[in-house]
C-alpha cells in the first residue's frame, strides 16, 4: 500500500478537525477509574454493549475499594453480558486492588504503570492516557488499524508498527484527537465491509484504490 503524501495527511486530519472539532469516546464514564475498568471490559466488546453494563456496576461501585466490596462474584453478574466476563471481572478486581496496595486508590498516570496492571494492555493504557489525563498518545483498535492501513497513512502489519509510524506522520497538532478521530471515522464511514466513500470527507487524499460509489 502506497503512503498517503505527507502533505495529504495534514488535509486528512484538518478535515476531520473541521467536521468534529472536539471528538469524544463512546464509553461512558466520569472518572479515571470508571475509565480504566469500562475500557478493560471493552476488549473485543461494543462501546453499547459495555455501557448497558457498566451503567449499573458503576452505581454499586466506582472506586476500587467500592469494587473490591462488591467482590468477583457480583462483578461478574453486572458484565455477564460482556464477552469474556469471567476474566475480565476477575480482571478489575485484581487491578482494584492493585490499584489501592501500589498507588493509594488512584489510577497512575504512565504507560509502564498502567500496563502493571492485570487486563491492561498497551492500548488499554493508551486510552486512559489520552481520554483521561489527555496525553497524545494513539490505541490503535481493529477500526483505526483498518484506516491506518487501507487510507496509506500509516500502513504497517501490527498494531505497534501502525502506532509507530502514525506517531511519527500525525502533525503534532493533531495528535491529542488523532485517536478519537480515527476510530470514529472507521467506525462510522470508512467501514469494515463496504467503506462509504462517497459520503467520506477525506477520499480525494485516500490511497484505497477500489472506493465504493454511490
Amino acid at each position: 500500500m502506497a503512503r498517503m503524501k505527507k502533505a495529504d495527511v495534514e488535509v486528512f486530519f484538518q478535515r476531520l478537525s473541521d467536521a468534529l472539532p472536539e471528538p469524544k469516546g463512546e464509553l461512558v464514564y466520569d472518572s479515571a477509574f470508571t475509565l480504566l475498568v469500562a475500557v478493560v471490559l471493552s476488549a473485543q466488546a461494543t462501546d453499547v454493549g459495555v455501557n448497558r453494563a457498566t451503567g449499573p456496576l458503576f452505581k454499586a461501585a466506582d472506586t476500587p475499594a467500592a469494587m473490591l466490596a462488591l467482590g468477583e462474584d457480583k462483578v461478574r453478574d453486572y458484565v455477564r453480558t460482556i464477552g469474556l466476563f469471567r476474566n475480565k471481572a476477575k480482571n478489575v478486581i485484581q487491578l482494584s486492588q492493585q490499584l489501592l496496595d501500589r498507588h493509594g486508590g488512584e489510577v497512575p498516570d504512565t504507560r509502564e504503570e498502567l500496563e502493571a496492571l492485570a487486563g491492561v494492555g498497551r492500548k488499554t493504557a493508551n486510552v486512559v492516557l489520552n481520554n483521561w489525563f489527555a496525553q497524545p498518545t494513539i490505541a490503535v483498535d481493529t477500526h483505526l488499524f483498518r484506516v491506518s492501513n487501507r487510507t496509506g497513512l500509516a500502513p504497517g502489519k501490527t498494531p505497534l508498527a501502525v502506532e509507530t509510524l502514525l506517531e511519527k506522520r500525525v502533525p503534532e497538532h493533531f495528535m491529542l484527537h488523532a485517536h478519537h478521530w480515527l476510530i470514529l471515522h472507521g467506525r462510522y464511514v470508512c467501514k469494515a465491509r463496504k467503506p462509504d466513500c462517497p459520503r467520506c470527507r477525506v477520499s480525494d487524499v485516500c490511497r484505497f484504490k477500489d472506493k465504493t460509489v454511490a
